[in-house]
C-alpha cells in the first residue's frame, strides 16, 4: 500500500516521502497515529503538485539566503569587549556577535552562529547559518571596550 508520509518515522522515511508499506501497518498505525495518509490516486497528485510548489518556494528561498550569505561575507563586523592585562573579561558569545550584526543591519539568531573559542583580542572567522545548508564566513574584529 502506497503512503504519503505526514511527519518523520524511524526507518521509514522524511515527512512527504511517498514509501510502500504492508497494508496492516499502514492502516493499524501510521493513518491512526498521524503519521502518514494514505496513498489514492488523487492525494498522490496533490502531492506531487504540492511538491512542484515547494521546490519552487524553496528556490526563492535559497537565492535570498545566498544574497544574504554575500552581504555578510562582505561586511567585518567589530565587538567591543571589556579587556584587563591584554585578556578578555569572558570570552566573546555569539549572544553578542548577533547584536553587532543587528547594529550593521543584518538580523540574525544567536542560534545561527557558530563561533571558535574567543578569549582575546584580534580577528577571526565565524560562521553564519542563513538557511538550509547556506552559510557564510563572518569576518570577526574583537576590540577592547571604551
Amino acid at each position: 500500500m502506497k503512503i504519503i508520509l505526514k511527519k518523520e518515522v524511524a526507518n521509514l522515511g522524511e515527512a512527504g516521502d511517498v514509501v510502500e508499506v504492508k497494508t496492516g501497518y499502514a492502516l493499524n498505525y501510521l493513518v491512526p497515529q498521524g503519521f502518514a495518509t494514505i496513498g489514492t490516486p488523487s492525494a498522490l497528485k496533490q502531492h506531487e503538485e504540492t511538491i512542484r510548489q515547494r521546490a519552487h518556494k524553496e528556490a526563492k528561498l535559497v537565492a535570498d539566503a545566498e544574497a544574504l550569505a554575500a552581504k555578510i561575507a562582505a561586511a567585518p563586523v567589530k565587538v567591543a569587549a571589556k579587556v584587563g592585562d591584554g585578556k578578555l573579561y569572558g570570552a566573546v558569545t555569539s549572544a553578542q556577535v548577533a547584536d553587532a550584526l543587528k547594529e550593521a543591519g543584518f538580523d540574525i539568531d544567536k542560534k545561527n552562529i557558530t563561533l571558535p573559542e574567543i578569549k582575546e583580542l584580534g580577528e577571526f572567522k565565524a560562521k553564519v547559518k542563513c538557511y538550509k545548508g547556506v552559510f557564510a564566513d563572518l569576518k570577526l574584529e574583537v576590540v577592547a571596550a571604551e
